[in-house]
C-alpha cells in the first residue's frame, strides 16, 4: 500500500461522460444525483461522497460489528460451561441470544460463528482507519476484500433467514451484526464501484458508477433495512417482547 497518488482512472474513463470529479479523492463537484444543487439537502448528499464519510462510516460500523461479535463470543462460551444460562439479551421466547446459540445454525463450522467476526473485522477496521490517513490499497486488494465481505454478507443474511424461518427466534446481538455488515459492505462497495476496482466490464463498470453518482445505492439500502424491519415486525409482532 502507498499514500494515496492522483488517480489515473478519470470518471471519463469508467463512465464515457465529462466530469471535473477525481476517481480518486471522491470530492468531485459535478454530479447528476440527489446531490445537484445548492441546498442543504444537496450538501449532505454531497458529504456521503467525500472519502472522510465513507471510510468513517465503514469504520464506525465495523466497530460495532467487532463489539456483537465479541459479545456473542463471551455469550457462546458461557453457553458451553453451561447450556442452561439466562444471557442478558433472552428478552423473550422470540427475542433470545440463547436460543439462537444453541442451535446447529450458530456453530456451521464447529466453532461459535461470532470467532469469525472477530477475525473479520480487524480487517475492515484497518482498512478504513490507514484509507483516512491518505493510504491507497491496490486495485487487487480491494477487489479481494470486496469478495470475501461479500462472502460473509451472505453468510449473515443465510443466518437471519435460518432465524427467520427455521429457529424461530431472533438475537438482538446477531441482528446489529447483519445491520454492521451491510452498512460495511455498501461503503465498500461505493468505494470499489467509484475507483473502478472491480474488474467489471466496460458497461457494467459504467452502469454501476452512475448509479453510485446518483445515489441509488443509498436509497436501495435503506430500502433494504426498512423491508427487513417491516418483515420482522409483521411475522413476530408483539410476541417480540413477551415472554
Amino acid at each position: 500500500m502507498r499514500s494515496r497518488p492522483q488517480s489515473s482512472r478519470s470518471v471519463a474513463d469508467v463512465t464515457g461522460t465529462d466530469t471535473d470529479a477525481d476517481v480518486g479523492s471522491g470530492t468531485g463537484t459535478t454530479a447528476p444525483g440527489l446531490r445537484a444543487g445548492t441546498g442543504p439537502v444537496a450538501a449532505i448528499f454531497r458529504i456521503r461522497h467525500d472519502n472522510r464519510f465513507i471510510f468513517t462510516t465503514m469504520l464506525v460500523s465495523a466497530c460495532i460489528s467487532l463489539v456483537a461479535s465479541f459479545v456473542l463470543s463471551v455469550d457462546a462460551l458461557r453457553l458451553a460451561e453451561n447450556p442452561g444460562a439466562t444471557l442478558a439479551c433472552d428478552i423473550s421466547a422470540t427475542l433470545s441470544c440463547g436460543a439462537v446459540a444453541q442451535s446447529w445454525q450458530a456453530q456451521l463450522f464447529g466453532f461459535p460463528n461470532a470467532f469469525l467476526g472477530l477475525i473479520a473485522e480487524p480487517v475492515v477496521i484497518t482498512i478504513a482507519v490507514a484509507s483516512l490517513g491518505g493510504v491507497r490499497f491496490p486495485r487487487w486488494f480491494m477487489a479481494a476484500a470486496q469478495l470475501v465481505y461479500t462472502l460473509g454478507l451472505i453468510f449473515a443474511y443465510w443466518l437471519f433467514y435460518q432465524s427467520m424461518v427455521e429457529i424461530g427466534a431472533l438475537c438482538p446481538w446477531c441482528l446489529l451484526v447483519t445491520l454492521s455488515t451491510t452498512l460495511v459492505f455498501t461503503s465498500l462497495t461505493h468505494v470499489n464501484v467509484r475507483d473502478d476496482n472491480l474488474y467489471l466490464r466496460r458497461r457494467v463498470q459504467a452502469f454501476a458508477h452512475r448509479a453510485v453518482e446518483r445515489d441509488v445505492d443509498l436509497v436501495v439500502v435503506w430500502l433494504w433495512i426498512t423491508g427487513l424491519v417491516v418483515l420482522i415486525a409483521v411475522k413476530y409482532g408483539p410476541a417480540l417482547l413477551l415472554g
